[in-house]
């Protein structure tokens, strides 16, 4: 460690143990816990908005973003360092956003500046909640089939179509979104846009899911009207953005546990509920696959720290992230089902006051742990693109 980084890490350390709220330095219970942010965002408490606004003011929800679009600018070493200390301390994230792990990245490396003055600082602040408008009911493995179609017409461009799962579509206020402006061709008729949801003509309707939630929605675009300098990038130039922020999209999936899991700790969960013997627990057939597991997600975490500097750095598209997704996405669901086997009968539950919240949340989350395989390029797919594209096979069709 140079003296710089460790002058930094004791500034780091003095300014969260000042600004944190105690509050926010306990596990969360699930995705109800989550600070999403955007323009109705309902805080749960007080503390919730205070650490939102005292680290976006600090430039710690996209702490390596530039200074000029509400980042800080840190090195890939100074990040590091922070992630160490609000562990430490076991500081909550102070955001979670689509805006922060997707569009941010892309915007950064294809909008305008003026794109990336007006979107950018908002979200790091959380100002704006953002969400995905890609798959379509005829284009979800084959994404770029899709039909939706955006028309110049001279002022403005026109777009009338349907997306499908789209996430929290309901409780956005903006929407990153892939529309067909040629139908002549495939991949090369496809572009970027940004889209306001309270524009006139955008309909959204909640999908309900086993787990009792209603995460994914049907979007309609009915006549909408959006102003031209809201598109990306190049005129038919988006399936390249599309790519990247597959990339990004893929490794955050790929964090097994962070968006559409549990948050409880498979260990203590285990220790509560199955107990120790001579200091271990006392299952040791599930002690044996606990620590495999542990073990394989020290060694994923690892791998993907690589994949995310490539992307961080500019190089190009990785379909390396394929890979990753579909072993985040095993990893989860593993994770997911050792929480709910550690549960007990304690993870039976689904509603009522027998129950903690914590315990709720083990049940529905391995229900929606499934999701995983799907959401993001199904396993199926994603191996498809490993085989060709990492393993370099070929089609023997």
């Amino acid at each position: 460690m140079t003296d710089q980084l460790e002058s930094f890490r004791s500034e780091t350390r003095a300014w969260l143990e000042a600004n944190c709220p105690e509050t926010m330095r306990s596990p969360m219970a699930g995705e109800e816990d989550f600070v999403w942010g955007g323009r109705t965002f309902k805080f749960k408490h007080p503390d919730q908005k205070l650490w939102l606004d005292r680290m976006a003011a600090k430039g710690w929800t996209a702490p390596m973003w530039p200074k000029a679009y509400g980042g800080d600018g840190l090195s890939n070493a100074e990040n590091a360092v922070l992630a160490q200390e609000m562990k430490r301390i076991h500081a909550r994230p102070p955001l979670f956003s689509f805006g922060l792990w997707m569009l941010g990245p892309v915007l950064l490396e294809y909008a305008s500046e003026e794109q990336k003055l007006e979107h950018l600082p908002k979200i790091v602040r959380g100002e704006i909640r953002w969400c995905q408008g890609y798959s379509e009911p005829g284009a979800g493995s084959d994404l770029a089939s899709l039909q939706t179609k955006c028309e110049d017409q001279g002022d403005h461009w026109l777009i009338n179509g349907q997306k499908i799962w789209t996430s929290y579509a309901n409780e956005a206020d903006w929407c990153f979104c892939l529309v067909r402006t040629d139908t002549s061709v495939k991949h090369e008729g496809i572009s970027f846009v940004l889209i306001d949801m309270q524009t006139p003509g955008v309909e959204t309707r909640p999908i309900k899911l086993i787990s009792g939630s209603s995460p994914f929605c049907e979007t309609f675009f009915t006549d909408v009207k959006i102003p031209k300098d809201a598109m990306v990038g190049r005129l038919n130039g988006g399936w390249e953005i599309a790519k990247r922020l597959l990339q990004y999209e893929r490794t955050n999936i790929s964090g097994f546990g962070s968006v559409g899991g549990v948050s409880g700790d498979l260990i203590e969960i285990a220790k509560a509920n199955i107990g120790l013997e001579n200091g271990v627990l006392a299952d040791g057939d599930l002690r044996a696959r606990i620590a495999a597991h542990k073990m394989a997600e020290r060694a994923y975490a690892l791998t993907t720290q690589r994949a995310m500097e490539e992307a961080k750095a500019g190089q190009n598209v990785s379909h390396m992230a394929s890979m990753f997704k579909v072993a985040g996405a095993t990893l989860n669901i593993e994770r997911c089902e050792l929480m709910l086997e550690a549960a007990g009968s304690r993870g039976f539950g689904w509603s009522g006051e027998g129950f903690s919240p914590e315990e709720l949340a083990v049940t529905r989350g391995w229900l929606r742990s499934k999701g995983n395989s799907i959401e993001g390029g199904t396993t199926e797919v994603n191996l498809n693109v490993v085989a060709k594209r990492v393993l370099g096979l070929r089609d023997t069709q």
